[in-house]
């Protein structure tokens, strides 16, 4: 699955995640464990996840103020996606204005804003080889060659970094170690992945919460929130959306592809081009004109 049908998939909705960590003995653990820090129990804890008051969910995964100094905005990922610099971008653009009154934009001296720190778990099937990913929002700028005479010069004046940490298969250990919370979340989802080997979706899900409990992982949460929380999943994992929006980017790669290859002259290279994509043949047909026969055999 892409990165973008994941992030079609859960635009908007609760997660298990949010609710997870929506606690604030939870985001200390979880503190302490990324910063390797010791903020105790008395350490002041500001929720400030986004909410999405039309659909009552949430926008971003988790945010909060530490210590009353600290933004933190955390995300999960089962999918990785390069975009992430953007979107985080947009969040702390969001919290910053509702944190701050409109009028302090106009004051004419400077004044303290709470500094951020932008985070992304990972730890989905996809083989992330780093232990640590540092994602930059520059990379994500329009490159100007030196002919295209750009004004600037080519020079970058917003920058924003996010550090995507890898909890899978026992990676960054200090991190999961010392967050139990995190560590019993990723045995969680590892059973539903491994369940939907052989189950449906809904079962793997089932079977996952009953084991869970069982075994004593997030027993608590999980006998609390129980239908909730396969609501959720099974909305979360909705596979069908995520491979309509995989069709619609597997064009959008193969035809800037295939057009960097051909150069606009030979529809071929495009449609050969969108199909190792994984673009949906008769959506290649219509694009390019082409015979679906001829494009099955490219």
């Amino acid at each position: 699955m892409t990165a973008a049908a994941a992030d079609a998939n859960r635009e908007h909705k609760n997660s298990v995640f949010t609710m997870l960590f929506d606690d604030k003995a939870v985001l200390l653990e979880l503190s302490n464990a990324l910063f390797g820090a010791r903020y105790g129990a008395d350490t002041p804890i500001e929720v400030t996840t986004l909410k999405n008051v039309l659909s009552r969910g949430r926008v971003n995964d988790l945010s909060y103020i530490l210590d009353d100094r600290l933004i933190v905005l955390i995300e999960h990922q089962s999918t990785m996606s390069d975009v992430m610099p953007y979107r985080m971008l947009l969040y702390i653009a969001e919290t910053y204005s509702q944190l701050y009154h409109n009028r302090m934009q106009y004051r004419r001296y400077k004044f303290p804003l709470k500094r951020p720190k932008f985070i992304v778990l990972y730890n989905g099937d996809e083989d992330m080889k780093e232990d640590v990913l540092i994602l930059r929002l520059s990379d994500m700028f329009a490159k100007f060659a030196p002919e295209d005479g750009a004004a600037d010069g080519g020079l970058i004046d917003l920058e924003l970094t996010v550090t995507v940490y890898n909890i899978k298969d026992g990676r960054n250990a200090n991190i999961v170690k010392y967050c139990k919370t995190l560590r019993e979340y990723g045995i969680f989802t590892d059973m539903i992945r491994e369940n939907r080997k052989t189950m449906s979706l809904e079962e793997a899900i089932r079977k996952a919460v009953a084991d869970s409990i069982d075994q004593n992982v997030l027993k608590t949460f999980l006998l609390k929130h129980k239908q909730e929380i396969e609501t959720m999943l099974l909305t979360d994992w909705d596979w069908n959306v995520a491979l309509d929006v995989s069709k619609e980017e597997g064009f959008e790669m193969g035809w800037d592809k295939g057009m960097e290859k051909g150069k606009g002259i030979a529809a071929e290279e495009i449609a050969r081009a969108m199909k190792e994509e994984g673009a949906d043949v008769n959506f290649i047909a219509k694009v390019t004109n082409l015979p679906i026969d001829a494009i099955q055999k490219l």
